[in-house]
């Protein structure tokens, strides 16, 4: 049958989304903010911001081609080390989101504040 395939591909894709959606909510909600601003678009980039301690303008960096790549890096790291993990975990993070991104948030570490803040 045609058109299975595409059909499956979106339920994986929105299974994706979904979970991914549900990690984020809870890496929020280790860093004391609201797990639903995981869902919302733009807003969700902000409070990211906010947990590593970086300005809200930021967000103005993110669409800026090959700016973003960069500021896409510093932000893993400051979210990494905002739990107490260093340039190991960041480069996880950046490079293998899918396996250190759900260790973030069901494993047991713990928001220790901005990094980026001091």
């Amino acid at each position: 049958m045609e058109g299975d395939g595409s059909f499956f591909g979106v339920i994986f894709q929105l299974a994706v989304l979904a979970f991914f959606l549900w990690v984020f909510w809870k890496i929020f909600e280790k860093a004391g903010k609201p797990g639903w601003a995981a869902i919302i678009p733009i807003y969700n980039v902000i409070v990211l911001l906010e947990i590593v301690g970086r300005p809200v303008w930021w967000i103005l960096l993110l669409f800026i081609p090959v700016v973003n790549i960069v500021v896409g890096f510093l932000l893993a790291l400051d979210l990494s080390r905002s739990f107490g993990h260093e340039l190991a975990f960041a480069l996880g993070l950046f490079f293998l989101g899918f396996i250190f991104y759900p260790i973030l948030a069901f494993g047991a570490d713990t928001y220790r504040g901005p990094a980026a803040a001091g």
